[in-house]
């Protein structure tokens, strides 16, 4: 009987064991919230303060505090570390709250973010600044990236979209109040379209209209139809377009100055034109010329896109800019442009140049890592902004018929606008299969 019983706890071991390992390679969510997390939460808590220590992130204390420690409490005065306020946990890592003792920086945390991830055996720290004197250390448990996850709660306003997934564990979020304006780069097969089909994915809920123009004869937003308000198939087709479109935003600036406001949300719910979303896809098409005749037909596309990009914002009109590359190189007008979009999404790209040019400006330390990205890593990129932050981004997975299927079932939201009326692609409808006129005989044998 007693071997029965050893034999059956072994194999109850072996169990948990191979459980646990298919767990840590099928499903790191369950392996980190059973075993990571608890692992994790009490080595930070036993080697916390020497990790602090000898990382260099503590001081020494004030005159007050050191005569209060010797003469009082009778004990040795010891460096003073950050103070843990709050450590929460998620599926995903673990995020702890630290107030910072005068004389240290976020800067300081940040720069030894990576001693901090051997210390506690995390995959990644990343330290995010909260307010003055406080930072949140976001540890994560594994790469969250290598399967795409989206969190479970996500922002719900008529100008977020929810886009992809943060190295942090976070959303990624496209806030067109915050952020109007953004460019995405990327080389064939590196998973822009994905990040595309994700984008226009999001925006067809909310109640906003697309526009969309892509001079490759729509192969990429032809799908799109039923959602979109107006669409630009050729040059010719796009210069008319964005012609209408500088129209439509001189209108909407002659209806905030009848109001007496600065910007669209603040007219009233009754007046407030419908906020439209630009999704230009491959934008070198524009700029690039065969012949001497097109270069007026190019000089005045690529004005009123600088137009648009200038002034639009406050009237409810923003930019999605998609392209390969995207410089100088591409003709006059195209810094102005660049300078104007706010948020850059740089995915897998073929040279160095190209990052350079879409992340240079605003966060040059974010180059490299655009240019490590992986080949057999679609969707991943680099997302910078206007601050100098930036941050490692992957797209969930999605098909090109699960994005065209989201634009069918909310075609119902498309606003009818005059401006853009000639423009407003055709929508083939595909009869429903109804019953068969056949009628089944029967089988004789």
């Amino acid at each position: 009987m007693s071997d029965l019983s050893t034999v059956i706890e072994v194999a109850g071991a072996l169990s948990a064991a191979g459980g646990l390992g298919y767990a840590k390679a099928r499903s790191p969510r369950v392996f980190w919230s059973l075993v990571g997390a608890p692992v994790a939460r009490v080595r930070f808590s036993v080697t916390y303060r020497a990790t602090m220590d000898v990382c260099g992130l503590t001081v020494q204390p004030s005159r007050l505090r050191a005569f209060m420690v010797r003469n009082v409490a009778r004990q040795e005065v010891q460096p003073v570390p950050p103070q843990v306020r709050r450590v929460r946990y998620s599926s995903t890592g673990m995020r702890a709250t630290l107030r910072l003792p005068a004389g240290l920086e976020p800067a300081d945390v940040s720069a030894a973010s990576e001693r901090l991830r051997h210390a506690w055996g995390v995959h990644s720290v990343h330290v995010v600044e909260v307010k003055p004197g406080f930072v949140e250390l976001r540890m994560t448990g594994y790469d969250v990236l290598r399967r795409v996850k989206m969190p479970r709660r996500l922002p719900r306003n008529t100008a977020v979209v929810p886009v992809a997934l943060r190295e942090d564990g976070t959303a990624f979020v496209r806030d067109y109040q915050k952020v109007p304006h953004a460019l995405t780069v990327g080389a064939n097969q590196s998973g822009k379209s994905m990040y595309q089909r994700n984008l226009i994915s999001g925006l067809a809920k909310l109640p906003v209209g697309l526009v969309g123009i892509d001079c490759k004869r729509s192969v990429e937003q032809r799908g799109y139809a039923p959602r979109l308000s107006a669409l630009a198939i050729t040059p010719d087709e796009a210069d008319g377009l964005l012609e209408a479109l500088v129209r439509e935003m001189e209108e909407r600036f002659d209806l905030l100055s009848s109001h007496g406001v600065s910007d669209l949300w603040g007219l009233p719910a009754k007046v407030r034109p419908v906020p439209l979303v630009v999704l230009v896809d491959e934008v070198a098409e524009l700029f690039l010329v065969a012949v001497k005749q097109d270069e007026e037909r190019r000089d005045r596309m690529v004005m009123r896109m600088i137009r648009l990009a200038q002034m639009a914002r406050a009237v409810g009109i923003f930019l999605e800019v998609c392209g390969q590359r995207f410089g100088s190189d591409l003709g006059k007008g195209a810094t102005a442009l660049r300078a104007q979009l706010t948020g850059r999404v740089v995915h897998r790209v073929n040279d160095k140049q190209t990052a350079e040019m879409a992340l240079g400006d605003i966060a040059p330390e974010a180059v490299f890592a655009a240019t490590t990205i992986p080949p057999d890593r679609p969707g991943v990129a680099v997302a910078g902004d206007s601050y100098g932050g930036w941050s490692r981004i992957r797209t969930p997975a999605m098909t090109p018929a699960q994005a065209v299927a989201v634009c069918h079932e909310f075609a119902h939201l498309t606003p009818h606008l005059a401006a853009l009326a000639p423009f407003r692609p055709a929508v083939s409808t595909v009869p429903a299969p109804g019953p068969s006129l056949l009628k089944p005989r029967p089988a004789t044998s």
